[in-house]
């Protein structure tokens, strides 16, 4: 096969959540917190954008390419993508992850643009018009170094989205700073994290914890980032579309499997 026959070579070139957040659509997604192929491919044929994978509470390390590589060829297969989150803002697990192929990387616990500045770096070969810190090698991103190299450069710095949870009170006190960082595609905002943070557990819906999310959300719409966040039903999806959210978590593996089977045992006992 010709060298240059990259799109017989790269199935997966182009990175569909990012295409949708750049059109101004929205893009709904599923954690599926099995870390199962066969779920990513029903998933990505009931038609969702992404499929959430989490490396941080869950999941497979992040250093396990086999198995992020799996769950790759079955997004791929339905036409879906992933969407990993890292366990910490460490580049080199970034890196390593984007290695695999996956195209959207969600960053954990920064609370600084600094922190920003070196996520967005790691997942790129140029940023903001100087060299990024993503490294070359010949990983399954390149199709074992298959791809011709100038073209692999330019179209992962294309396709690739980064994007950072705010989840601490010191987040949202530099939003704006954050937000400013160049290259960087959405922030997502993690409400029980911060609500945990703010010595609240649990509680997302205290006054206190829904005045910071909403000005993580007022500051992100005056911007080119997109906006995530948890869609907790069908009317709070609506509103949050409504209110400019571009990425939309909806649910999970486990949780769609307790709503519908936790109600059998026990169903006839008195019969």
């Amino acid at each position: 096969m010709p060298a240059d026959s990259n799109d017989d070579v790269h199935p997966s070139r182009h990175n569909g959540l990012r295409a949708t957040i750049e059109r101004g659509g929205v893009a709904l997604g599923v954690l599926d917190d099995t870390d199962s192929p066969e779920l990513v491919e029903l998933y990505g044929d009931l038609g969702f954008e992404f499929v959430w994978h989490d490396l941080e509470h869950t999941g497979p390390a992040a250093q396990d390419a086999r198995s992020l590589a799996a769950l790759l060829r079955a997004a791929d297969a339905a036409g879906t993508d992933l969407l990993v989150r890292v366990p910490t803002p460490d580049p080199a697990t970034i890196r390593k992850v984007l290695d695999t192929g996956v195209r959207n990387v969600l960053v954990p616990r920064v609370e600084t643009p600094e922190e920003v500045e070196r996520a967005v770096d790691a997942a790129r070969f140029s940023s903001d018009g100087t060299p990024g810190d993503r490294g070359f090698a010949f990983p399954r991103a390149s199709r074992w170094g298959r791809l011709d190299a100038a073209e692999y450069v330019v179209t992962e710095d294309r396709e690739v989205l980064i994007g950072v949870m705010i989840e601490t009170p010191a987040a949202v006190e530099r939003i704006e700073e954050i937000l400013a960082v160049p290259e960087l595609g959405f922030v997502f905002v993690g409400p029980f994290d911060l609500a945990a943070a703010m010595g609240y557990p649990g509680e997302v819906s205290h006054p206190d914890v829904e005045e910071r999310v909403s000005t993580v959300a007022s500051a992100t719409r005056e911007t080119d980032v997109a906006l995530g966040g948890l869609a907790f039903d069908d009317g709070d999806a609506a509103s949050k579309i409504d209110t400019g959210y571009q990425v939309l978590h909806v649910g999970s593996t486990t949780a769609a499997v307790i709503e519908a089977l936790e109600v059998w045992p026990g169903r006839f006992d008195n019969r």
